[in-house]
């Protein structure tokens, strides 16, 4: 399952593959409340035909009006704003008189867009730089610091970079039914993702999400967890999900999660005390029974619950994660 980003730049090659005439809109800033974040991108086919989104509907329609009259016969990338004052800002659809910038590119050859799609489909993360006077496009390997969206999108006078790839990352412990659904949504909301279980009895088919049969304890050393990068054990078995979350919870992962009842859980908590001295506040950090209480049952609605609290815990957003009502069971969790 592709994020919304790369489904646009998918269909944007399939037009230029027909030999369509494209279009690609970018929002450079926002202020007020815009309705999509600065770095989202909208498409727009010769006939009017659109991918992807930037508003609510309002500023897409205005984008088609233009192209189906000819008004948008750009020959290089062109900045323009929509919500200038209340009667555009309502005209256009934009809240509490917001305002939204949107850089429009023609798409020809120099924007490679083939080779963008090449390398995101490696699970690399690029940076895009286009020129503003030719329009012409060259792709790099971003700075370290950029990770997270930091630097995330930059204008100049010269030149627009933005960042392509997955900006957080997951290391999921164990190949069984729910890692499945939980990768294939961790991948949609733009998470790199990696799964590690030693045992050879679970497959894995997903290749968006690579399988590695280590040891989970050296996976999340090699990995170096940092602020986003989020750990979630789902394999049940101690000798394996202990030694993720030991190595997980002494460092500054954002999200560390295992699934089990809360009767497991609390052995778990003392197992990890007593034989890997983890401290009471590193404990604190483990979510668990993992995911949100959402009355979950079936593997992707577990996924779902995992996801959901994750998504709160990026955003700064304190959620009970597991508050059971009396007498409730634990969502897929009897072990």
């Amino acid at each position: 399952m592709d994020n919304m980003d790369l489904q646009v730049l998918r269909q944007v090659q399939q037009w230029l593959d027909a030999d369509q005439r494209v279009v690609l809109g970018t929002i450079t800033r926002t202020w007020g409340s815009a309705p999509r974040p600065v770095g989202s991108i909208v498409a727009v086919r010769g006939d009017g035909l659109i991918a992807g989104s930037v508003s609510g509907g309002c500023i897409e329609d205005d984008l088609v009006a233009k192209v189906r009259e000819g008004a948008l016969t750009l020959r290089s990338p062109e900045l323009i704003r929509y919500g200038v004052g209340a009667e555009a800002a309502q005209r256009f659809g934009l809240p509490c008189g917001g305002t939204l910038e949107l850089m429009l590119e023609p798409v020809g050859p120099d924007s490679a867009i083939a080779e963008l799609l090449a390398r995101l489909s490696r699970g690399e993360r690029v940076l895009r730089t286009l020129d503003l006077a030719t329009g012409s496009v060259t792709l790099s390997e971003p700075p370290a610091h950029a990770l997270g969206g930091a630097d995330r999108l930059q204008l100049s006078e010269t030149r627009l970079e933005t960042h392509h790839g997955p900006q957080w990352r997951l290391l999921i412990i164990g190949a069984g039914q729910m890692s499945q659904y939980l990768a294939q949504m961790a991948l949609a909301l733009d998470y790199q993702v990696q799964v590690c279980d030693p045992r050879d009895d679970y497959p894995w088919t997903l290749l968006a999400a690579p399988l590695t049969r280590e040891m989970p304890d050296d996976v999340v050393q090699r990995l170096q967890p940092d602020g986003h990068t989020a750990i979630v054990a789902l394999t049940h078995d101690p000798k394996l999900d202990d030694l993720a979350l030991m190595e997980a919870l002494r460092g500054p992962a954002f999200y560390v999660g295992a699934i089990g009842s809360r009767v497991n859980q609390a052995r778990r908590r003392a197992r990890l005390k007593e034989h890997f001295d983890l401290t009471d506040a590193q404990l604190d950090r483990l979510h668990g029974p993992v995911g949100l209480h959402i009355g979950a049952r079936t593997p992707p609605e577990i996924a779902l619950a995992i996801l959901a609290h994750m998504t709160a815990e990026r955003y700064g957003v304190k959620l009970g994660s597991t508050a059971v009502p009396g007498g409730a069971g634990e969502a897929g969790c009897v072990l």
